[in-house]
């Protein structure tokens, strides 16, 4: 018997100050595969909210590893918007770059040491074409007091300012930069 995802709801009052973004009712249900852990939930719900966009939503997750975690089309289908949370594999996202030659790939990591870790790994594979992705990491203390907060229903208050996130949550408040990476 195969275990059932368990779904989120979060309600976000978003902010993304560089993007002239004000979102205060942005509300989704996030699934929760039964192997996933809730550090990679928040990190999925960073890099939608982060990436915010008309049309974004969440892919299939772990049930399908080669899909994006996070996707968006245009009104005629064609992706623009194709996004990887955590661990990811040089080659992988290099053929995702390649595959969809008119979207931004981006992916975003649960720490600056994996983004390292990746980047060191794409050049030892020679794998050039992941510098056409946007890489970018999340700070790790950020995420792990996010992860902490597992009820079914969160209500969020998030703010991105340049390369920082902001977040309140049941009354704590956070924050955290955002590390880019380049090959």
């Amino acid at each position: 018997m195969t275990l059932a995802p368990t779904l989120y709801d979060f309600q976000i009052a978003l902010s993304h100050v560089d993007r002239s973004i004000d979102q205060p009712q942005l509300s989704f249900k996030v699934a929760r595969h039964p192997s996933e852990t809730m550090q990679r939930v928040w990190l999925r719900v960073l890099a939608f909210c982060w990436l915010w966009e008309e049309r974004l939503m969440f892919g299939k997750g772990l049930g399908e590893p080669e899909e994006p975690d996070l996707e968006c089309r245009d009104y005629t289908g064609l992706v623009t918007s194709w996004v990887r949370v955590g661990k990811a594999d040089p080659l992988k996202i290099q053929r995702a770059v390649d595959q969809n030659p008119h979207a931004k790939v981006t992916v975003l990591f649960e720490s600056p040491q994996r983004l390292e870790s990746f980047l060191t790994e794409a050049r030892e594979v020679k794998a050039a074409r992941v510098a056409k992705a946007e890489l970018a990491a999340v700070d790790a203390t950020l995420l792990r007091a996010l992860a902490g907060f597992e009820s079914r229903r969160i209500k969020l208050s998030l703010t991105f300012v340049g390369d920082h996130a902001y977040a309140e949550c049941e009354g704590e408040s956070f924050d955290g930069p955002l590390t880019r990476g380049a090959p």
